[in-house]
């Protein structure tokens, strides 16, 4: 506990629940563009995504423990980001310089609002495609046409768009401010750090809207 009420241990619990959320990531982006190899290789990976595990788990057991460490790094990753935020507030009275405040602004405005606006997209992208509430298919074990679904509809592209951005410009961020945390970061490795957290967002943001502007453009339906 002392640890947690500590600024260092929230920032560690931030970097290390960003970095578990970044890998997931990785793999669901890879796993989505597994769609253009058509509906039966998709429908089938969805399908062993619920068999991971198995004989030692049964069912969807690997997926609701994904699901519950997931939402416990999310939950964890914003109540530390709020806290944080509400003792920067508070230690610092006084404003910044005119240089230093628009350098602030920027992160402030990319991890703070950003993160806001990436809780409400997953939120709604949970009720597209996990809980089929919003789908306009919505056919359990459909994967493929569920995707094709929601994605031919103009505006569900479009808010896709605009929350991949956001992610992008969250893990350029967040990439760095984890390494500085975790003291991975060094003012020799600082530049290459740099790029390391621009290639990741750049080719995650890049990856997840391969797929709805493919089925937006007709290429995949």
């Amino acid at each position: 506990m002392n640890f947690w009420r500590s600024t260092i241990g929230k920032k560690t619990v931030m970097a290390v629940t960003g970095l578990l959320m970044l890998a997931f990531l990785i793999a669901h982006m890879l796993g989505n563009l597994k769609i253009f190899y058509g509906r039966d290789d998709f429908d089938h990976y969805a399908d062993w995504l619920r068999t991971i595990g198995e004989p030692v788990l049964h069912g969807a057991w690997y997926l609701w423990i994904q699901r519950f460490v997931l939402t416990l790094a999310v939950v964890l990753h914003a109540v530390s980001a709020y806290q944080l935020s509400r003792r920067d507030l508070k230690a610092r009275p006084a404003k910044y310089a005119h240089k230093q405040r628009a350098k602030a602004g920027y992160a402030v405005h990319v991890m703070r609002y950003g993160g806001i606006t990436l809780a409400l997209f997953i939120i709604y992208h949970i009720l597209d495609f996990t809980t089929l509430t919003l789908n306009r298919h919505g056919v359990e074990g459909a994967a493929y046409d569920n995707v094709v679904s929601s994605f031919s509809v103009w505006w569900v592209t479009a808010i896709y768009i605009v929350a991949m951005i956001f992610l992008g410009l969250h893990i350029q961020h967040g990439f760095w401010s984890a390494a500085q945390t975790l003291g991975l970061n060094r003012p020799n490795r600082d530049r290459a750090v740099h790029g390391i957290a621009t290639g990741l967002a750049v080719l995650l943001t890049v990856g997840f809207l391969i797929v709805p502007v493919a089925v937006l453009a007709g290429l995949v339906d």
